[in-house]
Formats: C-alpha cells, structure tokens, sequence
C-alpha cells in the first residue's frame, strides 16, 4: 500500500491559536467564564518564633506561623532570607541540651524559641459556584437521526443559581440576532425557521447576586420537511447542537466544526449501523490476500509462486486459496469500529472505508517501517493528534513521560520529549509484534482503532481551525458537513499544508465546496482527490 506522503508545516500563527477561540469569536459571545468570589473573615492563632543562636543569645529573624508545632522550612526562609535557612539546616543538635549542661554557649549554629501566641483574624477570598444557563425544547421529542416535529417545537431556557438567598432575575439573547427578553428564570423562545446550515442561539441569565452567567450559543436548525421534497410527512426537521441538551447525539465533528450532520439519514459513508452485519464486506484484497498467504494463515503452496506475486500481492490462485480468509479477517475488527464509532462520533463506515484504503486490514507496520497499523499512521499524523487533540494528549502522555513534564503541554516540549512521543504514538498503531503467531497482535490491533479514531478526531480539529482561519467564520457556515469530512480526509492524507493552500486558492466568493477545492487540491497534491473520493463512496 505503498504511496507519496505530502508533508507541509503550517506557520507557527496557526498552532499557537486554539480553534475554539477563534470559532467563540466567530459565533460572537465571550468564552470567559465569569468568576464569583467573595471575602470572608476567619480566626485565627498566631505563633511568634524566634531564631536565636546558641553562642550569645541574639535574636537573628522573627517567624510567624499559623500552625501548631515548629515552623516549617518554608516559613524559616521567607521570614529569615536564604543565608540564615542555609545555617540554619546545617545546624547540628545542641548536645548540652540533652546533657543538661550549662556550656550551650559551645555550640554553634541557632535554635527556635517559641515567644507569644495572638488571636488574630484574616480575610481570605472564596471562589462561589457560579449561575448557569442551560437549553432545551418542548413541545417535541427529538429522536435521531432526523429529529422530526410534526409542529414547531418552543425553545427553553432555563436560569440555575446554586447560592441560597439569590435568585435567576431575567433571561436574555438572541435567535439570529433578534434579540429575547424573560423576567423570570426560566425563558420559552418560540422556534422559527433557519437556512438548512442552522443559526446561533446566543443566551445568557442574569442573577440577583449582582452578575450574569457566561454567555452560552447553541447552532439550532429548523426546516421544513417540504425544503428537502419529503412527501411522506409534513413538519419539521429540529436540530440544536449543545452538549446540555439531554440525548443529544451530535457527531463529536459536527460540533467541533458548528456544522449540522444531513437532514434525515445521512450518506453510506457517514453511518454508523448498529449491527455489524451491516458493516460486513466481501471485497477481494489481493494485498491483504497475499499476507495471509506470507506470514502462513493461509496455504498456497500449489500455487504458481506459492499464490504470490513479486510485490507481495496474491495472483489468482492465491487469493482463490486465501478467499474464505479474506472475507473472514476484513471484517473480525467491526465489532469493535461500531463500539469505537458510537464512543467517540466518528462514522463507522468511514472508519472501515479508511482502513480498507489504507492498509486492506493488515495491521502491521508499512513502507519501511515510516507507517504503522490499520489506518498507517506516520510520524506526522501522530504529531497531529499530540497537538490537536488535548484529551487523548493529557491521557497518552503521562505513559510514557513523567507527568510533570506532560503538565506543560505538548507544543511546549523539548524537540526530544516529542520526538519520544511520536514514536510512542506509532508504534502503538501498529500490532505488528515478533513473538506473536504470524507476527501480528490482533489485541492491540483492537485497540489501535480507538488511537486512529482519535487522531480523526484531530485531524478535524486542525481543518476546523484551517476553514476558520481563512474564512474568518465557522466551518459550519461555509462548507457542509459532507465535505467538511472530505477535507478532514484529505488533511489526514496529505497533511494540513496541501489543504491550507488548496482553500486559499479558492476564488473569493466561490463557495467551499468539494467539487470546487478538489481540483485545486489535485494541483497541490496529487493523488489526494482520489483518495478521498475512494473513501467517500
């Protein structure tokens, strides 16, 4: 499955800037989350040490703690200064203590005497749990994948303060920019109809303690069942992307990109089926075909050549041999793509079809060893995912560096430390193992699908945050969610360089459609259209 990789850097702008903030800045409400403190008033003991030296008696600094017992070292440098801690650490025991004797001017170095204790109090600040605000509709059940209402549905948004003697005053924002008012704590917004793209719902409650929440957006589409020709039914097609929304099943891309998956059921490509029968295909790979034969799952010895070919790759007789194999072996990892899929919100079928493009389900390692497992993962595609996607970063780093150096972050590491963590990121793509049967680990193939689901995942991330760049709006807005896959796919395959420059090379004023980025895409990096649209199917 040999092929040309495409590798570009983007400028440094593009990694420092986290898509969030930008996508935040385009819908148009603050991410800041307001913070609630307050001053409270607590008693206290006051401990006055001092340090004094064994030779004479003289008061060398004063020491003030809070706690029963001896200073602590900490206290004895802030309140003595770094010369006296020093002495004061290499201060031996006074053995004319323990002997009762009068000579303790012999000894050198200080010692600690406790000299008064004071009722005091102090002021210290406390953080308060904030009000929130969440969303929701009546008036309908919304059941996926096409959330039909046979009448307009109401939006509701309801005020929370958790402080006792306050209260949620009023409840306000807009539905596409026309503004809403509720004096209450809870506000019903009647729904109307959007463009099929949707459109923000920004909203926000007001307290009685004197503030407001943060300020929260929700994408919200209606359309009419008439708009997409369905002649079965009349009503509405209702959608909102936001995470309080109980049973919200949006694709994790969906809201990465603010991009609303297809109204109804979605192409075959971007499913997720419940069974794996239905993910179940019978396709004859002769590269898969070929190491079966080779690394002795399947005997073609009566084969002309064995039942191999010079590249590797089954001949006919071959794969005849290897047939019931084949069909077997590319489908023993469904089970496990629909539990990943349904996990994380990456389609099934786009995980299988990947997998089939990439490697024909044959997880080891690929092209001297520079791609690994299922979906051949390459040094640069595990960067993309350290990057771009913190949560697998926080969970995968602290395994194989000190979880210290991890706290930083992954764009703050020594060239070293990420280096250590591509290579981690690889090889645990890859199941490819020595002592194992035929070489392969098919455990740690099953595992290897949630890696490369998550460095999907990423890969949306960064084309998320590459249409938003030069766009200056949310991907949503500019492109459908069908092709915002395909350019994930295509950023996955020939890195984010091909991609960036592709869509600065659209015409202003063209819309960011595949059929108009693909020809550039081809210009830029040829091969990258074909893969994709091999997916894509």
């Amino acid at each position: 499955m040999t092929r040309k990789k495409y590798i570009y850097l983007l400028p440094v702008i593009i990694i420092a800037i986290s898509l969030a903030t930008l996508l935040n800045a385009a819908i148009g409400y603050a991410a800041e989350k307001h913070v609630r403190k307050t001053d409270i008033v607590v008693p206290f003991t006051q401990y006055e040490w001092w340090m004094l030296s064994w030779s004479d008696n003289e008061l060398q600094c004063q020491i003030f703690t809070d706690h029963e017992g001896l200073p602590t070292n900490d206290e004895i440098f802030v309140y003595c200064g770094e010369d006296l801690y020093k002495q004061w650490v290499e201060t031996d025991a006074c053995p004319a203590i323990n002997n009762d004797s009068d000579d303790a001017e012999e000894c050198e170095g200080f010692y600690l005497h406790q000299v008064a204790t004071e009722e005091l109090t102090k002021t210290i600040q406390v953080e308060l749990p904030s009000a929130e605000a969440r969303i929701g509709i009546q008036g309908c059940d919304l059941n996926p994948p096409d959330n039909f209402c046979e009448t307009l549905p109401t939006l509701v948004i309801t005020g929370y303060e958790p402080l006792p003697n306050e209260h949620i005053t009023k409840i306000q924002g807009t539905y596409n920019d026309i503004p809403f008012l509720c004096e209450d704590n809870v506000c019903e917004v009647p729904m109307r109809p959007t463009p099929v793209e949707g459109v923000v719902v920004e909203f926000w409650a007001e307290s009685s303690f004197g503030d407001e929440t943060e300020h929260y957006a929700s994408l919200v589409r209606v359309v009419d069942t008439g708009v997409t020709q369905d002649t079965e039914r009349q009503g509405w097609y209702v959608d909102i992307m936001n995470t309080d929304l109980t049973g919200d099943e949006t694709e994790s891309c969906a809201e990465v990109w603010n991009a609303f998956p297809p109204i109804g059921e979605p192409p075959g490509w971007l499913t997720t089926p419940e069974s794996s029968q239905l993910l179940a295909s019978d396709e004859p790979y002769l590269f898969l075909a070929g190491k079966l034969i080779s690394q002795g799952f399947v005997d073609a010895l009566d084969c002309p050549n064995r039942g191999l070919e010079e590249n590797g790759y089954a001949n006919t007789c071959g794969l005849e041999k290897a047939r019931e194999k084949v069909d077997e072996w590319q489908n023993r990892f469904d089970d496990q793509i629909i539990a990943v899929a349904k996990q994380t919100g990456i389609p099934a079928q786009l995980i299988k079809n990947l997998f089939a493009k990439e490697s024909q389900f044959w997880p080891g390692a690929f092209n001297g060893a520079k791609e690994f497992g299922l979906g051949q993962l390459t040094e640069l595609g595990a960067d993309t995912v350290l990057l771009w996607n913190e949560s697998f970063f926080n969970q995968f780093c602290p395994l194989v560096l000190d979880k210290d150096i991890c706290a930083s972050g992954y764009a703050q590491l020594s060239d070293e430390d990420k280096a250590t963590l591509r290579g981690a990121v690889a090889t645990n793509a890859s199941a490819y193992c020595e002592s194992c049967p035929a070489g392969i680990d098919l455990t740690h193939a099953d595992f290897s699908i949630q890696l490369f689901a998550q460095a999907l995942q990423a890969n949306c991330e960064q084309t998320g945050y590459i249409i938003s760049n030069v766009t200056g709006k949310r991907p949503g807005e500019v492109s459908s969610f069908e092709d915002l896959w395909r350019f994930t796919l295509a950023n996955y395959h020939g890195g984010p360089g091909c991609l960036l420059a592709a869509i600065k090379s659209n015409p202003q004023g063209s819309p960011l459609t595949w059929e108009n980025i693909s020809p550039l895409l081809e210009d830029e990096c040829p091969g990258v259209v074909d893969y994709v649209n091999e997916i894509c199917k």
